[in-house]
Parts: structure tokens; C-alpha cells; sequence
């Protein structure tokens, strides 16, 4: 299982972590060092291991919900309540400071490289836990909503990472959060009032 969202969350979230990848690229190829430097490497390692660590805590939601009989055969969970609850908060939360602040570090990957640089091999691996623990802050509450369209859903986990990715890389993808929230606390209250 954890192997499993190890590989969804990698499948999920490199998309959105390309543009810093390729911020840190340039920069160490204007040292001379080539696009795949260690350090590169390095940077992006870490990046994916926060989603390591992300994946282990849903593996632990998982086993949980399981055992209290609260996930479905499709891995849903069982629970109109539990449901329009994860909805709301994920609602409540892309109006969060906190949300907005991660968000708006990861909007902006020359700033988040010029102002968290450090240097080598070592300092390369810290850039990329720091920019991955902004990311898991900015996507912890939507990569829930698996729990609730299907852990193994397809098409949700797809339209989960446009909406993430669309929030990073589009202009008005603060905007788009702030839209998603109210839309995701609707179908919550709707989940919960209707189920």
C-alpha cells in the first residue's frame, strides 16, 4: 500500500514540481554543471521524499479506515459524513493563509531558488525537502479528497493533479483555489445534508 502512494504521489505532483526542477537546472548549468547534475538530482530527491513521507502518513489513514470498515472495495469511504467532512475541510482550508502562502511559494520557483538557496550537494537536498514540505502544504488537504473519489479512481487522481497543477503554473491559479474551496465546501455540505 504505501508502495502505491509512493507511486501515485510521484505520478501526481512531478508535474507541478517541474518548473523549480527546472529553475535549480538552469542555475547549475550556468555554473557549468549540466542540466543532470548531482545536485539537480539531489534537489528533486528530496523534493519526492517529503511526498515519501505524505504517502506513509495516507498509508496509515488508509490502514486506519480500513480497519474501522469505513473504506469501500473501490477504496471510497463508506461514510456520506466522513466524506462531506473531507470535502469542507479541503474547502475550508484553500482559504487558508497557510495554503495561500505555500501556494504562492510554489508559484513562484525563481523566488523560492533565490531565497532558499544553498549551496552544494547537501544544501541541494534541503532546497528540495524545503520546497517539497511548501508543496505537501499547499496540496495536503486535495490529495485527502482520494479518499473520497476513490483512492484508485483513475479520472479523480487525474483531475486532483490538473487542478493542482493548473493552481501552480496558470496566472490566475490563486483565483482557481480560492473557486475550488467554495466549490468543495458546497459538495460537502451537499454530500452530508443529501446522504
Amino acid at each position: 500500500t504505501f508502495a502505491m502512494w509512493v507511486v501515485m504521489m510521484v505520478a501526481m505532483m512531478t508535474a507541478s514540481a517541474v518548473p523549480a526542477v527546472l529553475v535549480m537546472a538552469k542555475s547549475r548549468v550556468a555554473r557549468g554543471e549540466g542540466r543532470l547534475s548531482p545536485v539537480t538530482v539531489l534537489f528533486t530527491s528530496g523534493y519526492l521524499l517529503v511526498w515519501a513521507g505524505f504517502s506513509l502518513a495516507a498509508t496509515l489513514a488508509q490502514w486506519g479506515l480500513h480497519e474501522a470498515a469505513l473504506l469501500s472495495p473501490a477504496m471510497t469511504t463508506t461514510s456520506a459524513w466522513l466524506a462531506g467532512s473531507g470535502l469542507i475541510v479541503a474547502g475550508i482550508y484553500q482559504w487558508t493563509p497557510l495554503k495561500q502562502t505555500c501556494l504562492s511559494h510554489c508559484r513562484s520557483p525563481f523566488d523560492f531558488v533565490v531565497t532558499h538557496w544553498q549551496s552544494g550537494m547537501r544544501g541541494a537536498l534541503s532546497m528540495g525537502l524545503h520546497h517539497g514540505a511548501y508543496c505537501v502544504g499547499c496540496c495536503w488537504a486535495l490529495m485527502a479528497l482520494l479518499f473520497v473519489g476513490g483512492i484508485m479512481n483513475v479520472l479523480w487522481i487525474a483531475g486532483i493533479a490538473v487542478v493542482v497543477l493548473a493552481e501552480k503554473v496558470i496566472p490566475s491559479g490563486h483565483v482557481l483555489s480560492r473557486i475550488g474551496g467554495v466549490v468543495l465546501a458546497a459538495a460537502g455540505i451537499w454530500l452530508i445534508v443529501s446522504g
